[in-house]
């Protein structure tokens, strides 16, 4: 098949998207301005400083379809690519993802449990969301916030101008109730050109300063009434988006159910297990969707688990000393808080796999709390 897919941003996930699509017979093109970007080796580059809408037309030219790796892009972008060539996931996906308030209206129209919440365009809103909604807030940038950035844990009605002072340039901002949970859930889903959609098992995720650590799949402790729930959820958003293309949805599990937490319209950190755990990993299924294919098996065969490597690389030996443990390293230089690259692990049983997992947190040079939930 020759065809090739235009990816708007050069990141892990776009080069894990190319690594998954050469084997099929696609090829790759990426919009970024990082000439380093780790995705240059594995197709043309577009994108100079200023992302110039020359950069982005000869981008354009570069490919017969579209798809993004992370979805704080202008939506102008998409929509100038639409207006020639197809791109997928859509327009509508990308706007409802990329702001928290969009999302919220999107739950609570098909009838999703999320946390309640308030839209704070000043001080005073937000006194008032205090009343309205109780203590500890969470207040949230509206667009752009990630890996815990533009975030503010509001514990007393006294930090209200404190949290003004530090978010209140990115208004309107949403301020959440904060929600007492078990854990935090994903799903991600794929849905094809077709309407034909696949689901992978829950993921358990643990994060670390607001970063995820580490993800077990499938989540356990599961009961299926759980994972069914979460499937009608996720694709109830995929229906009414028209989505194409993988979707993620990040869930709180609590003593009274699920409650959504937000979406992200594309491949997902989660779901960096399924390259090993899975018959057909995230990154392949994306690109399949993308390209008209069929679909791919999103079946788990055995506990899996995904662990990011932050801020500083292993020794890649000691890695690879461990049964079933499978090293991505993304060719990025070390930063504090940076994801430098992944580790998959696979098992035949949790208890296996919790020793494993112990043993590479041990090869970690900034050790975490990786664990499993009893």
């Amino acid at each position: 098949m020759s065809l090739r897919i235009g990816v708007l941003g050069g990141g892990q996930l776009g080069r894990m998207m190319a690594l998954a699509g050469y084997p099929l017979g696609l090829s790759f093109s990426f919009f970024d301005k990082a000439a380093d970007c780790p995705s240059a080796a594995l197709g043309e580059r577009f994108g100079d400083a200023d992302y110039s809408d020359e950069s982005l037309q000869a981008f354009i030219d570069s490919a017969d379809v579209f798809t993004y790796e992370f979805e704080n892009i202008p939506t102008r972008w998409v929509e100038a690519i639409a207006a020639r060539k197809p791109v997928y996931p859509g327009v509508k996906s990308l706007a409802v993802s990329q702001n928290r308030l969009n999302e919220k209206r999107l739950f609570a129209e098909l009838n999703i449990p999320s946390a309640r919440y308030a839209e704070i365009r000043s001080e005073d809103d937000l006194r008032r969301a205090v009343s309205d909604l109780g203590l500890p807030l969470v207040v949230k940038t509206v667009t752009e916030g990630y890996d815990g950035k533009g975030q503010f844990l509001l514990r007393d009605a006294e930090q209200a101008a404190a949290c003004w002072a530090a978010l209140g340039a990115s208004a309107p901002l949403i301020a959440e109730e904060f929600i007492q949970f078990k854990r935090e859930l994903s799903i991600i889903a794929v849905r094809g050109q077709s309407g034909e959609t696949k689901f992978y098992p829950l993921a358990e995720n643990h994060h670390n300063h607001g970063i995820l650590s580490h993800s077990i799949v499938p989540a356990p402790l599961l009961d299926e009434n759980t994972q069914l729930t979460a499937e009608r959820y996720i694709s109830s958003i995929l229906h009414e988006l028209g989505h194409v293309g993988v979707l993620t949805l990040e869930l709180f599990e609590t003593r009274h159910g699920l409650l959504a937490n937000e979406t992200a319209p594309r491949v997902h950190n989660s779901g960096h297990w399924s390259i090993e755990g899975a018959h057909c990993s995230q990154f392949e299924n994306h690109v399949r969707a993308v390209a008209g294919l069929p679909l791919g098996s999103t079946r788990a065969e055995k506990p899996s688990a995904m662990i990011n490597i932050i801020g500083r690389h292993p020794a890649s030996a000691d890695v690879l000393r461990v049964t079933d443990a499978h090293l991505h390293l993304y060719g990025k230089t070390e930063r504090e808080g940076r994801k430098l690259g992944h580790i998959t692990v696979t098992a035949d049983s949790y208890p296996e796999l919790e020793m494993r997992i112990s043993r590479l947190a041990d090869a970690l040079p900034n050790p975490m709390a990786l664990h499993l939930s009893r």
